[in-house]
């Protein structure tokens, strides 16, 4: 297992923090997403490195993006 945190900005609900969670729970191998609305950190668990342009992709495609 191996963790990694990012930030992501442009969100401002609970909504968004779902929508974000959503995208990055469907690449392949993560375990679990943990997203801090306040802060915009996002810690995701998986059972490999993930490459930051796949965790991009999946921010950009709930309609945020790294910072």
């Amino acid at each position: 297992m191996t963790t990694a945190e990012w930030h992501v900005v442009g969100m401002t609900c609970a909504h968004c923090v779902a929508a974000v969670q959503e995208e990055l729970a469907a690449i392949n191998g993560v375990q679990s997403v943990d997203v801090v609305l306040e802060t915009g950190q996002v810690t995701v668990t998986s059972d490999r490195p993930l490459e930051e342009h796949a965790v991009a992709a999946a921010v950009e495609e709930a309609g945020y993006r790294l910072a």
